[in-house]
C-alpha cells in the first residue's frame, strides 16, 4: 500500500443516496466525493435535511449509498453484505451518539467492555483495556458505577471509552454534546481534543457551530452536496494542507 492510500481513512467517490417516499424520489446525497486523512478532525454540518446524518450512516457502515463507491481504512465498503459491515463497525469504527446508548444495568466497566465481548476477546483482557480506556477519560473511579450513578457528562465519557476500547481507525461522533449543558459538553470537546492530539482521527456531526469550532476541518453539506470545505489556516480562499495528512 503506498504512503498516500495508508494515510487515508475515509475516500468518497460520486456518492448518491436515494430514498423511495410514496410516489417521490428523494435525492439524499447527491454525488459527494471528499477524503479524510489520518489524524484529521472533522466536523459535518449542515441544517435539518441537508444530508448529514444520511453521510453519517454511509461512513458509519450503518447503510450503503445507491451508487458511487466508499473506502474506510482502504476498504471498499459500499457494496458489502449486511454481516460483513457489522464486522467492519465492530473493528474499524468507533460510535458516540448524543443519547450515549449505555446499558442501564451494566456499570461503566461492563458497559465499556461490550465491542470486546463481541469481538471474542478474553475475559482478562478485557477488563484491562477497559479500565484502560475508562482512564483515559478520566473515569478510573467510577469502573463500577451504574449510567444512573453517573452525570450526564460522565455518561458520554463512558461512551467514548467504550467507542475507543477497539482502537478504531475512526471515532464518529453524532451531536455528542447535544443532551449536555454548554458547560459539560465543553468539557467533553476537551476529550475529542485530548485524543485528537493522541493521534486520533475524528468526524463529528453537529449543527451547532460551537461545537464544529473545536474541530480543525468543516464539510457544510447543503441539499445533499458538500457547499464548502474549509480548513485551520487557510488563507485568501486557498486550503491549507488538511491537519494531519501525512500520516
Amino acid at each position: 500500500m503506498n504512503t498516500a492510500a495508508a494515510a487515508t481513512v475515509i475516500r468518497t467517490q460520486a456518492l448518491i443516496k436515494t430514498y423511495k417516499l410514496g410516489s417521490e424520489t428523494v435525492r439524499a446525497l447527491r454525488s459527494v466525493d471528499f477524503v479524510v486523512q489520518r489524524n484529521e478532525f472533522v466536523a459535518i454540518m449542515g441544517p435539518s435535511g441537508s444530508g448529514k446524518s444520511t453521510l453519517m450512516n454511509l461512513i458509519g457502515c450503518l447503510d450503503t449509498p445507491t451508487s458511487g463507491e466508499l473506502w474506510l481504512n482502504g476498504l471498499a465498503v459500499a457494496r458489502l453484505r449486511d454481516d460483513d459491515l457489522a464486522a467492519i463497525r465492530n473493528r474499524e469504527i468507533g460510535f458516540v451518539f448524543q443519547t450515549f446508548n449505555l446499558l442501564p444495568r451494566a456499570t461503566a466497566l461492563a458497559n465499556v467492555e461490550l465491542p470486546l465481548l463481541y469481538a471474542g476477546v478474553r475475559g482478562r483482557e478485557r477488563r484491562v483495556r477497559a479500565g484502560e480506556m475508562l482512564a483515559r477519560v478520566g473515569l478510573a473511579d467510577r469502573t463500577g458505577h451504574r449510567p444512573a450513578e453517573l452525570s450526564g457528562g460522565q455518561r458520554q465519557r463512558v461512551a467514548i471509552a467504550r467507542a475507543l476500547v477497539n482502537r478504531p481507525a475512526l471515532l464518529l461522533a453524532d451531536e455528542p454534546t447535544g443532551n449536555l449543558d454548554s458547560q459539560t459538553g465543553d468539557e467533553i470537546m476537551a476529550v475529542f481534543e485530548d485524543l485528537h492530539r493522541a493521534g486520533q482521527t475524528i468526524v463529528l456531526v453537529t449543527h451547532e457551530p460551537d461545537i464544529a469550532a473545536h474541530a480543525h476541518r468543516r464539510i457544510y453539506l447543503h441539499d445533499g452536496v458538500i457547499a464548502r470545505d474549509e480548513r485551520d489556516g487557510e488563507r485568501n480562499g486557498e486550503r491549507a494542507v488538511a491537519h494531519g495528512g501525512t500520516g
